[in-house]
């Protein structure tokens, strides 16, 4: 997928589906066999468990928003940077509002499916965030 104005596309449609509360929805952007790693966590491997990833925000953040903020070629992948929103109300969760940004490194197979991506997001502000929210 070289095609910026595909990839543009894509990524909207991917952040549109961390919105949608539906884990699956976010795996189907995934190859069969496709990988998700949360910063330095271990890879989710296959669409099962990155919908598992995705439904543990999901849960946390049960009003999250997630925005595509940019999107481009690089030379180890494609570069979707975003900015994530939303109130921590899950089960047993603080109340607090977040808003974190980071990006994914994505290696997009020959299908147009998202064979590999890794995520970066500053985990220790995340926490934070968690517990004593953030001022928008």
């Amino acid at each position: 997928m070289n095609d910026l104005a595909k990839i543009i596309t894509f990524a909207k449609r991917y952040a549109e589906a961390w919105c949608s509360q539906n884990p699956e929805s976010v795996a189907a952007f995934f190859a069969e066999k496709g990988s998700l790693r949360v910063n330095d966590g271990p890879p989710a491997v296959g669409r099962v468990a990155i919908a598992e990833v995705a439904q543990g925000f999901m849960r946390d953040l049960p009003d999250m928003i997630v925005t595509m903020d940019d999107v481009m070629h690089a030379s180890d992948g494609t570069k979707f940077h975003w900015t994530l929103t939303g109130t921590n109300t899950g089960p047993g969760g603080t109340g607090k509002r977040l808003r974190i940004s980071g990006y994914e490194l994505w290696k997009i197979d020959e299908d147009g499916f998202i064979a590999e991506s890794r995520g970066h997001f500053d985990s220790a502000e995340y926490e934070r965030q968690l517990k004593l929210g953030v001022d928008d």
